[in-house]
Protein backbone atom coordinates (compact mmCIF):
# COMPACT_ATOMS: atom_id res chain seq x y z
CA UNK A 1 0.00 0.00 0.00
CA UNK A 2 1.22 3.49 -0.74
CA UNK A 3 1.59 5.85 1.81
CA UNK A 4 -1.75 8.01 0.50
CA UNK A 5 -3.11 4.02 1.18
CA UNK A 6 -1.88 4.05 4.55
CA UNK A 7 -2.95 7.48 5.61
CA UNK A 8 -6.45 7.20 6.74
CA UNK A 9 -6.00 3.77 8.30
CA UNK A 10 -3.63 5.93 10.29
CA UNK A 11 -6.26 8.16 10.78
CA UNK A 12 -9.19 5.49 11.58
CA UNK A 13 -6.41 4.21 14.31
CA UNK A 14 -5.23 7.17 15.96
CA UNK A 15 -9.39 7.45 16.56
CA UNK A 16 -9.86 4.07 18.06
CA UNK A 17 -7.37 4.94 19.90
CA UNK A 18 -8.84 7.58 21.76
CA UNK A 19 -11.74 5.14 22.86
CA UNK A 20 -12.96 4.40 26.15
CA UNK A 21 -11.38 0.70 26.25
CA UNK A 22 -8.26 2.24 24.28
CA UNK A 23 -7.20 4.57 26.39
CA UNK A 24 -9.57 5.70 29.09
CA UNK A 25 -9.43 3.00 30.95
CA UNK A 26 -5.43 2.92 30.60
CA UNK A 27 -5.43 5.87 32.37
CA UNK A 28 -7.59 4.88 35.09
CA UNK A 29 -4.35 2.08 35.21
CA UNK A 30 -1.76 5.64 35.22
CA UNK A 31 -3.41 7.43 37.88
CA UNK A 32 -3.79 4.79 40.38
CA UNK A 33 -1.60 6.06 43.53
CA UNK A 34 0.94 3.77 43.13
CA UNK A 35 2.02 3.43 39.17
CA UNK A 36 2.58 -0.51 37.97
CA UNK A 37 3.17 0.11 34.52
CA UNK A 38 3.35 -4.12 33.67
CA UNK A 39 -0.57 -3.85 34.61
CA UNK A 40 -0.93 -1.33 31.76
CA UNK A 41 1.18 -3.22 29.12
CA UNK A 42 -1.10 -6.36 30.11
CA UNK A 43 -4.04 -4.39 29.58
CA UNK A 44 -3.25 -3.10 26.38
CA UNK A 45 -1.96 -6.17 25.01
CA UNK A 46 -4.74 -7.92 25.92
CA UNK A 47 -6.77 -5.14 24.10
CA UNK A 48 -4.61 -5.31 20.49
CA UNK A 49 -4.41 -8.53 20.33
CA UNK A 50 -8.66 -9.20 21.05
CA UNK A 51 -8.84 -6.39 18.12
CA UNK A 52 -5.88 -8.58 15.94
CA UNK A 53 -7.67 -11.67 16.36
CA UNK A 54 -11.67 -10.27 15.58
CA UNK A 55 -10.34 -8.41 13.28
CA UNK A 56 -8.38 -11.18 11.17
CA UNK A 57 -12.02 -12.77 11.34
CA UNK A 58 -13.33 -10.18 10.11
CA UNK A 59 -11.02 -9.87 7.40
CA UNK A 60 -11.11 -13.49 6.09
CA UNK A 61 -14.70 -13.14 6.07
CA UNK A 62 -14.79 -10.56 4.13
CA UNK A 63 -12.21 -11.40 1.64
CA UNK A 64 -13.56 -15.10 0.85
CA UNK A 65 -16.74 -13.13 0.06
CA UNK A 66 -15.29 -10.09 -1.45
CA UNK A 67 -16.85 -10.87 -5.35
CA UNK A 68 -20.22 -11.78 -4.03
CA UNK A 69 -19.87 -8.48 -2.05
CA UNK A 70 -18.57 -6.44 -4.33
CA UNK A 71 -21.16 -7.18 -6.87
CA UNK A 72 -23.80 -6.67 -4.27
CA UNK A 73 -22.82 -3.61 -3.17
CA UNK A 74 -22.76 -1.83 -6.29
CA UNK A 75 -25.87 -3.44 -7.11
CA UNK A 76 -29.24 -0.85 -7.12
CA UNK A 77 -30.85 -2.68 -4.07
CA UNK A 78 -27.27 -2.62 -2.88
CA UNK A 79 -27.18 1.29 -3.25
CA UNK A 80 -30.70 1.57 -1.88
CA UNK A 81 -29.04 -0.38 1.56
CA UNK A 82 -25.90 1.69 1.46
CA UNK A 83 -28.23 4.70 1.46
CA UNK A 84 -30.32 3.71 4.35
CA UNK A 85 -27.70 2.96 6.44
CA UNK A 86 -25.72 6.44 5.29
CA UNK A 87 -28.89 8.28 6.62
CA UNK A 88 -29.50 6.01 9.42
CA UNK A 89 -26.02 6.61 10.43
CA UNK A 90 -26.35 10.20 9.86
CA UNK A 91 -29.44 10.46 12.17
CA UNK A 92 -27.56 8.22 15.27
CA UNK A 93 -24.78 10.47 14.88
CA UNK A 94 -27.39 13.69 15.42
CA UNK A 95 -28.90 12.09 18.56
CA UNK A 96 -26.65 9.89 20.12
CA UNK A 97 -25.11 12.77 22.01
CA UNK A 98 -27.09 16.11 23.06
CA UNK A 99 -25.48 19.03 20.59
CA UNK A 100 -26.42 21.70 23.06
CA UNK A 101 -25.44 22.79 26.22
CA UNK A 102 -29.33 22.81 27.20
CA UNK A 103 -29.12 19.32 26.35
CA UNK A 104 -26.19 17.88 27.94
CA UNK A 105 -27.12 19.47 31.24
CA UNK A 106 -30.17 17.18 30.55
CA UNK A 107 -28.88 14.36 30.28
CA UNK A 108 -26.41 14.96 33.17
CA UNK A 109 -29.33 15.24 35.12
CA UNK A 110 -30.73 11.92 33.91
CA UNK A 111 -27.39 10.37 34.62
CA UNK A 112 -27.39 11.44 37.70
CA UNK A 113 -30.93 10.73 38.95
CA UNK A 114 -30.07 6.85 37.42
CA UNK A 115 -27.36 6.99 39.87
CA UNK A 116 -29.01 7.57 42.87
CA UNK A 117 -31.47 5.26 42.06
CA UNK A 118 -29.13 2.49 40.97
CA UNK A 119 -26.13 3.23 42.63
CA UNK A 120 -22.68 3.30 40.93
CA UNK A 121 -22.40 2.99 37.28
CA UNK A 122 -21.10 0.38 34.82
CA UNK A 123 -18.02 2.76 33.74
CA UNK A 124 -17.91 3.57 37.75
CA UNK A 125 -17.50 0.16 39.07
CA UNK A 126 -15.13 -0.74 36.79
CA UNK A 127 -12.81 2.05 37.71
CA UNK A 128 -13.63 1.11 41.43
CA UNK A 129 -11.83 -2.67 40.20
CA UNK A 130 -8.89 -1.58 38.40
CA UNK A 131 -7.81 1.02 40.89
CA UNK A 132 -7.08 -1.20 43.27
CA UNK A 133 -3.86 -2.75 44.44
CA UNK A 134 -5.44 -5.99 44.44
CA UNK A 135 -6.67 -6.29 41.09
CA UNK A 136 -5.22 -9.49 39.98
CA UNK A 137 -3.73 -9.60 36.16
CA UNK A 138 -6.27 -12.44 34.77
CA UNK A 139 -9.31 -9.70 36.23
CA UNK A 140 -7.13 -7.02 33.77
CA UNK A 141 -7.56 -9.12 30.82
CA UNK A 142 -10.86 -10.08 31.59
CA UNK A 143 -11.56 -6.18 32.21
CA UNK A 144 -10.12 -5.95 28.53
CA UNK A 145 -11.46 -8.31 26.60
CA UNK A 146 -15.04 -7.26 27.99
CA UNK A 147 -14.19 -3.61 27.12
CA UNK A 148 -13.60 -4.44 23.47
CA UNK A 149 -16.77 -6.65 23.62
CA UNK A 150 -18.77 -3.82 24.85
CA UNK A 151 -17.30 -1.99 22.44
CA UNK A 152 -17.69 -3.52 19.39
CA UNK A 153 -21.02 -2.78 18.87
CA UNK A 154 -19.31 0.73 18.01
CA UNK A 155 -16.41 0.26 16.52
CA UNK A 156 -16.81 2.13 13.19
CA UNK A 157 -13.30 3.07 12.43
CA UNK A 158 -11.98 -0.43 12.76
CA UNK A 159 -14.58 -1.99 10.40
CA UNK A 160 -13.97 1.22 8.19
CA UNK A 161 -10.37 -0.16 7.95
CA UNK A 162 -10.99 -3.84 7.82
CA UNK A 163 -13.43 -2.54 4.15
CA UNK A 164 -10.22 -0.32 3.35
CA UNK A 165 -7.77 -3.57 3.71
CA UNK A 166 -10.40 -5.87 1.21
CA UNK A 167 -10.91 -3.31 -1.27
CA UNK A 168 -6.89 -3.13 -0.87
CA UNK A 169 -6.97 -6.51 -2.39
CA UNK A 170 -3.69 -7.45 -0.48
CA UNK A 171 -1.98 -10.73 -0.28
CA UNK A 172 -3.05 -12.41 3.34
CA UNK A 173 0.20 -12.37 4.91
CA UNK A 174 0.48 -8.48 4.18
CA UNK A 175 -3.43 -7.62 5.02
CA UNK A 176 -2.61 -9.83 8.56
CA UNK A 177 0.87 -7.49 9.06
CA UNK A 178 -0.99 -3.98 8.24
CA UNK A 179 -3.97 -5.38 10.49
CA UNK A 180 -1.40 -6.37 13.08
CA UNK A 181 0.11 -2.53 12.53
CA UNK A 182 -3.20 -0.87 13.13
CA UNK A 183 -3.67 -2.15 16.15
CA UNK A 184 -0.27 -1.12 17.55
CA UNK A 185 -0.81 2.51 16.08
CA UNK A 186 -4.39 1.81 18.25
CA UNK A 187 -2.64 1.35 21.76
CA UNK A 188 0.32 4.27 20.70
CA UNK A 189 -1.52 7.25 22.64
CA UNK A 190 -1.60 5.10 25.84
CA UNK A 191 1.68 4.18 25.68
CA UNK A 192 2.84 7.48 24.72
CA UNK A 193 1.22 8.72 27.81
CA UNK A 194 2.43 5.57 29.67
CA UNK A 195 5.98 6.93 29.14
CA UNK A 196 5.55 10.19 30.23
CA UNK A 197 3.92 9.30 33.39
CA UNK A 198 6.58 6.80 34.05
CA UNK A 199 9.52 9.19 33.28
CA UNK A 200 7.51 12.95 34.82
CA UNK A 201 6.19 10.67 37.74
CA UNK A 202 3.49 12.50 39.75
CA UNK A 203 3.97 15.96 37.88
CA UNK A 204 2.23 14.83 35.35
CA UNK A 205 -0.49 13.57 36.82
CA UNK A 206 -2.95 16.51 37.15
CA UNK A 207 -2.67 16.73 33.17
CA UNK A 208 -3.30 13.01 33.05
CA UNK A 209 -6.46 13.62 35.04
CA UNK A 210 -7.89 16.74 32.56
CA UNK A 211 -7.20 14.48 29.70
CA UNK A 212 -9.33 11.41 31.44
CA UNK A 213 -12.02 13.36 32.33
CA UNK A 214 -11.99 15.42 29.21
CA UNK A 215 -12.17 11.78 27.51
CA UNK A 216 -15.12 10.67 29.68
CA UNK A 217 -16.93 13.51 29.17
CA UNK A 218 -16.76 13.42 25.53
CA UNK A 219 -15.94 10.03 24.17
CA UNK A 220 -19.87 9.69 23.57
CA UNK A 221 -19.45 13.10 21.39
CA UNK A 222 -16.53 11.69 19.40
CA UNK A 223 -18.42 8.72 18.68
CA UNK A 224 -21.54 10.86 17.06
CA UNK A 225 -18.75 12.65 14.93
CA UNK A 226 -17.78 9.76 13.60
CA UNK A 227 -20.80 7.98 13.21
CA UNK A 228 -21.85 11.03 11.53
CA UNK A 229 -19.00 11.32 8.99
CA UNK A 230 -19.09 8.05 8.18
CA UNK A 231 -23.06 8.12 7.13
CA UNK A 232 -22.92 11.28 5.37
CA UNK A 233 -20.12 9.56 3.31
CA UNK A 234 -22.19 6.23 2.89
CA UNK A 235 -24.92 8.02 2.01
CA UNK A 236 -23.72 10.23 -0.16
CA UNK A 237 -21.50 7.83 -2.61
CA UNK A 238 -25.08 5.93 -2.70
CA UNK A 239 -27.26 8.97 -3.95
CA UNK A 240 -24.48 9.34 -6.78
CA UNK A 241 -24.33 6.09 -7.22
CA UNK A 242 -28.47 6.24 -7.67
CA UNK A 243 -27.89 9.58 -9.29
CA UNK A 244 -30.63 11.08 -7.08
CA UNK A 245 -28.97 14.42 -7.82
CA UNK A 246 -28.86 14.70 -3.16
Amino acid sequence: MSPADLAPLVVLALIDGTSFGTLVIPLWLMLTPRLRPDRVLVYLGVVAAAYLLLGLVLLSGATLLLDQLTAAVDSTPGQVVRLVVGVALLVLGLTIEPWTKAGKQRRADRVARRRAERGPSRMERWRTAVSGEEAAVGALALLAITAVAVEAASMVPYLAAIGILVTADLAPLAAGGTLAAYCLVMVAPALLLLGLRVALHQRIAPALTRVEAWLSRNSRETLAWVLFLLGLYLASGAADALDLGL
